[in-house]
């Protein structure tokens, strides 16, 4: 996990420069980190973005304990886990690392109200995307079944065209990273989930 030692040292810098209390944590990958509108879009909640490029789930168990750090969060939004199945992972391994993550949570801030975002249909992967399903779907049927705490948000068929494909004009040229527009219909997915509505 070394080479997530920069991201990682540069938000606990940041957290040290805060002037304020987060009310919400944008933890995950670098779909997070890339959300630079988060103060725009959600103007009234003071949100801390923890999101560090390239992370996967396991990262984001791995890293939780040491960026939690002082934190007293009112809800926590999760988005990882599309990096964990490009790097060659199972969806049952990102079940197994939810798992994980659910516990640190529950250790660290008790039954925090939670919410994980699903796995987003990117073009660049699309060639995977009945991994990303059944991920998707094994995360979901997990947080039913036993995570009381945590809503599962799903992005990933608002991201379709009518014929079932990923629309080319929520993503950057990668085909990967949301453009200005994903974010947008991400924030209007997400803001009904907000706490402190």
């Amino acid at each position: 996990m070394y080479w997530y030692e920069d991201e990682v040292k540069r938000l606990e810098k940041e957290r040290s420069k805060r002037g304020y209390e987060p009310e919400i944590i944008f933890y995950g990958s670098s779909t997070m980190r890339m959300w630079d509108s988060l103060p725009v879009d959600f103007p009234n909640i003071r949100i801390a973005n923890l999101g560090f490029g390239g992370s996967t789930l396991a990262a984001c168990v791995w890293f939780f304990s040491r960026l939690m750090v002082d934190y007293k969060p009112e809800a926590i939004y999760l988005y990882a886990g599309d990096n964990d199945l490009s790097d060659g992972r199972h969806p049952e391994e990102l079940l197994i690392f939810f798992q994980q993550m659910a516990v640190h949570v529950a250790n660290r801030f008790g039954d925090l109200p939670c919410y994980f975002i699903s796995l987003k249909p990117s073009p660049s992967r699309w060639h995977m995307a009945e991994q990303f399903r059944y991920a998707n779907n094994l995360i979901e049927s997990e947080i039913i079944k036993t995570n009381k705490n945590w809503t599962f948000i799903d992005v990933f068929k608002k991201m379709l065209d009518k014929s079932g494909q990923p629309i080319p004009d929520l993503y950057l040229e990668d085909g990967l990273h949301l453009s200005e527009k994903g974010y947008a219909l991400w924030k209007e997915i997400v803001n009904p989930y907000l706490i402190p509505a």
